[in-house]
């Protein structure tokens, strides 16, 4: 990679025909920053495109190639990115259904709006892999036909088709009216009965990772650690009732009877769903694995009364979850305060406080509540103004980048705690030039201030200067425009290379050097 050549190409300021030469030099790294800028003409992107397919896959994605430009032939990686986008041709999809790469199969099969006659062509595809991708993404109808599938890895993946209709994700949970499944991927590959393990790996019947990853792939020459079948493809059925419990079309009813399954990770997928009925919150609730507890904590849709018991919580992570609760009743989320690890985060409860709810918020005696209402950036100026001159510190740092404080205020929370609020200082978009300069100053120095000063819009040569001493702080100050000129041509030969790209990227660049830098 040169540095120098990649921070140009992500210079805003380079002019076209600069743009030219890179292209016909462009590693993959400088295709990349080429790709992504935003004057790029569509010449330039044909060109761009020409040199590598990743570079046209991104292209193509980001909408700057068409069918006319590609060839499927030739670059089949940026076709199947423009059929994903919905902007492909028809006889691309044909031509992609039969191709002898596997994986260019699979990357059809989960592209939009396919013809018919290429989503029948994927069904009917030999391997599993495939028909799994386009059950995972196909219409209603063909997952209602994929759900009749043999092989249980393609049931999995349709229980987590969202577009799979209610009435077949709850066959695919209680079994009725569906044939049982003769194949999984285990006894595809081993004897049954057989628990699949890797080298250096204990035995687990589930990999405890949480409900709402995808996990509708296998590599096609390895199989989950802990996968087991003893002829009713016991995992991969776990696997596919946790889909479809975790799916939103999936019946609540049908959802709603797994609420005491031996399962764990099973009960864990209910936690989050919006219609259940209170019953099971009540059940979840006192459930013994605090995954469960912190996701039923968080779901908006569960009552005040349970709220409430789980506001108890012994777990810190379900107290957390709760205070996150865009529901939570007002009194329980101050009440949580200040014995939750919650942080200076915007939580949505706090976000949606009415006018009265901000006055008392304002004004409770508890520094962590008043930390928790400073985290937002749209309050009136009286209250604003009353925070900025908070005595606790963990305040301060939460009202410290509220836009609207004056210079005098925002001194004044440094005179006050100084080191503690110096790097918040620093983020408010409105701090002069002189206080970022002030900033700078600070004895004793705080690192991350520098890197907040560094990426300041109104940084001057003063504190810029300052944060090159910094070695964080020094490549986004090589960036910033309003580093002296003789400065950023000096740092294209500084010996980090970040420091250096930085430079070629800082538009007050003269386009004279920039001439000089290009091949």
């Amino acid at each position: 990679m040169n540095p120098i050549l990649c921070g140009l190409a992500a210079n805003p300021a380079l002019p076209s025909e600069l743009v030219d030469r890179l292209i016909t030099v462009a590693d993959d790294e400088i295709a990349t920053e080429l790709a992504a800028r935003p004057d790029l003409s569509h010449a330039q992107a044909l060109a761009l495109a020409a040199r590598a397919e990743d570079t046209a896959v991104h292209l193509a994605y980001e909408g700057r190639l068409t069918s006319a430009d590609i060839d499927p032939v030739a670059q089949p990686q940026a076709a199947l990115a423009l059929l994903d986008t919905g902007a492909g041709l028809p006889e691309w999809a044909r031509r992609f259904a039969t191709d002898p790469v596997t994986e260019r199969r699979e990357k059809l099969a989960a592209c939009p709006d396919l013809p018919p006659d290429v989503t029948d062509t994927l069904a009917a595809d030999s391997e599993i892999t495939v028909v799994s991708e386009l059950a995972l993404w196909t219409t209603p109808d063909m997952a209602a036909r994929l759900a009749r599938h043999p092989h249980a890895e393609v049931r999995r993946a349709v229980a987590a088709n969202e577009a799979t209709p209610p009435s077949v994700l709850e066959m695919l949970l209680t079994g009725d009216g569906l044939p049982p499944a003769r194949r999984c991927l285990v006894c595809d590959r081993e004897r049954t009965p057989a628990v699949h393990t890797r080298p250096h790996e204990h035995e687990h019947q589930h990999q405890h990772q949480h409900q709402h990853q995808h996990q509708h792939q296998h590599p096609a020459d390895d199989l989950p650690p802990g996968a087991f079948c003893t002829g009713s493809h016991e995992s991969t059925v776990h696997d596919m009732w946790r889909q479809a419990l975790s799916n939103p079309a999936t019946p609540a009813r049908a959802a709603a009877g797994f609420a005491g399954h031996s399962s764990a990770l099973l009960r864990w997928s209910l936690a989050a769903r919006p219609d259940l009925p209170p019953e099971v919150w009540g059940r979840l609730a006192g459930d013994p694995l605090p995954g469960t507890r912190a996701d039923l904590a968080e779901n908006p849709a569960v009552d005040a009364t349970h709220l409430r018991a789980l506001a108890t919580d012994v777990s810190p992570d379900v107290r957390r979850s709760l205070a996150h609760n865009p529901r939570v009743p007002l009194d329980l989320l101050t009440s949580l305060a200040g014995t939750t690890k919650i942080g200076a985060t915007l939580l949505p409860r706090i976000a949606a406080a009415t006018p009265a709810e901000v006055e008392s918020l304002a004004t409770s005696p508890d520094p962590a509540v008043r930390m928790l209402l400073a985290a937002r950036r749209d309050l009136p100026p009286g209250i604003r103004d009353a925070l900025a001159a908070d005595t606790d510190a963990k305040v301060l740092k939460s009202i410290a980048p509220h836009p609207g404080l004056s210079e005098a205020r925002l001194r004044d929370m440094i005179d006050r705690h100084g080191i503690r609020v110096l790097a918040k200082v620093a983020t408010n978009p409105d701090a002069s030039p002189s206080l970022l300069e002030h900033v700078t100053r600070h004895d004793p120095p705080v690192q991350k201030a520098f890197r907040e000063v560094a990426r300041h819009r109104n940084a001057t040569a003063p504190s810029l200067l300052a944060c090159l001493t910094d070695r964080q702080a020094r490549p986004l100050a090589a960036a910033h425009p309003s580093l002296p000129v003789p400065v950023i041509v000096e740092l294209l030969s500084d010996a980090e290379e970040r420091v250096a790209e930085a430079a070629a990227a800082n538009p007050s660049l003269p386009s004279a050097m920039m001439l000089k830098l290009t091949p």
